[in-house]
């Protein structure tokens, strides 16, 4: 029996991967995002298996309408979180609020909307939610504090979601991966090619594909186990040590 699935910024990245890799296993594929032509265009590659709607995560209204699809699409089996934005490296005082308030409402206000809009049918089919969170959530970095809030609000939402759904049948899932090479830090600078090619330059970065892999392999697995969270990076990637400021 086909199952569907829901992704959420569907138009690059690991959103635009994981719609490729379920509907290339025989899954229904819906994909949300802002940018409609990006939509089309994978529609045109994906065919019947994907149905393309033009949200914004921001608009509660339409964010909640996606509870209300007509059968068979309205059936949703999993539901992926990934549309999610982070403001520049800016210090938070030197921070536009604008670009704050955009993080905060896509990252966190959306993503519990939709959620919440969606447990009933999830609920009823036993299905699975996974949700983008970041080890930026676990670890922190100058530049960091609003996106990192959000990711940290991510990893303990979905921990804390598998509280109340204790006995319903529906796994939860956080993935806080680090640094993998998508348009997430072009976006991030404003258009900025240059400076995502030399923040990945040289250190072979995990890929959308890569996540992807993961996605699938998640949705795959016995329904009587849940990975409650996977933290995942390059090879190349490790932790800094502390910053200690001194006077002088």
């Amino acid at each position: 029996m086909s199952k569907t699935i829901l992704i959420t910024g569907a138009t690059a990245g690991f959103g635009e991967a994981a719609a490729r890799k379920f509907a290339d296993g025989g899954w229904k594929v819906i994909g949300t995002g802002r940018r409609a032509e990006r939509l089309r265009a994978l529609q045109d590659d994906l065919g019947g298996a994907f149905l393309p709607l033009e949200v914004d995560m921001r608009d509660r209204k339409a964010v909640e309408s996606l509870s209300k699809l007509d059968s068979p699409w309205g059936d949703i089996d999993l539901l992926l979180n990934n549309a999610g934005l982070a403001p520049p490296t800016d210090p938070l005082p030197e921070t536009d609020w604008d670009r704050v308030e955009q993080v905060i409402e896509t990252n966190v206000t959306g993503l519990v909307a939709l959620t919440r809009a969606l447990l009933p049918k999830l609920v009823e089919r036993k299905g699975h939610i996974i949700n983008l969170s970041s080890v930026a959530a676990t670890y922190p970095y100058k530049g960091g504090a609003v996106y990192a809030g959000t990711k940290a609000f991510v990893r303990q939402f979905s921990l804390d979601l598998r509280c109340d759904l204790a006995g319903t049948g529906v796994r939860v899932t956080s993935i806080e991966p680090g640094m993998a090479e998508t348009e997430f830090t072009v976006v991030r600078t404003g258009g900025d090619k240059d400076a995502s090619d030399k923040l990945y330059a040289g250190m072979d970065p995990m890929t959308a594909e890569d996540l992807a892999d993961l996605f699938w392999w998640l949705a795959n697995l016995p329904p009587h186990l849940n990975i409650n969270a996977i933290e995942l990076m390059p090879v190349t990637q490790s932790w800094a040590g502390f910053n200690v400021y001194r006077e002088g």
